[in-house]
């Protein structure tokens, strides 16, 4: 099957892979843009755990103060290497990250994080996962994918094994315990 030229150009805008990434996707996909996403989507994953054992020990601190002063995030991106932690596209997730903290304010970075106790007798455990672990959140930005997505997208763009290793939400007024 031939591929239209603006078809590739148009899924490599929307999903920021390589040509031959975005022609192989439409091939597989039979011409049809958003299984070809999909499929994008599946090998970035792919790709992403084949690097989660690779050491991650450069990256980014982010800081974000939203308007008015009176909430912000302190927020740890790890990736592998320096020349990735420069590359505006990796600072542009690490941003997007740490505003999708202040604007959905989880409590985790992923299921694993949650102690037993806290979901032992809730009823809807997944609803608890989706609103209070960020990467089962979904993205204010694309609200089609959730952050563990978007982790994967980026993984798989830069080729690095990144992992959101830790943050902090101050907000004025608020103590620890709320």
């Amino acid at each position: 099957m031939r591929v239209s030229l603006e078809l590739i150009k148009e899924l490599r805008k929307k999903t920021q892979a390589g040509i031959v990434d975005c022609q192989r996707a439409l091939k597989d996909s039979s011409g049809d843009f958003e299984k070809a996403v999909g499929v994008l989507r599946k090998r970035g994953f792919k790709l992403a755990q084949a690097r989660q054992a690779r050491p991650a020990q450069k990256g980014r601190v982010e800081a974000y103060i939203h308007l008015g002063n009176q909430v912000g995030v302190l927020l740890e991106v790890d990736c592998e290497t320096d020349f990735v932690a420069r590359n505006s596209e990796f600072c542009r997730f690490v941003k997007d990250i740490a505003l999708q903290i202040v604007a959905c304010q989880p409590k985790y970075i992923k299921r694993e994080d949650v102690p037993r106790e806290v979901v032992k007798n809730l009823k809807d455990k997944e609803g608890f996962y989706r609103e209070s672990c960020l990467l089962e959140q979904a993205f204010i930005k694309d609200l089609m994918i959730t952050i563990k997505d978007y982790l994967a997208d980026i993984i798989a763009k830069l080729g690095e094994n990144i992992i959101i290793r830790r943050f902090v939400k101050f907000k004025v007024g608020e103590t620890e315990d709320e």
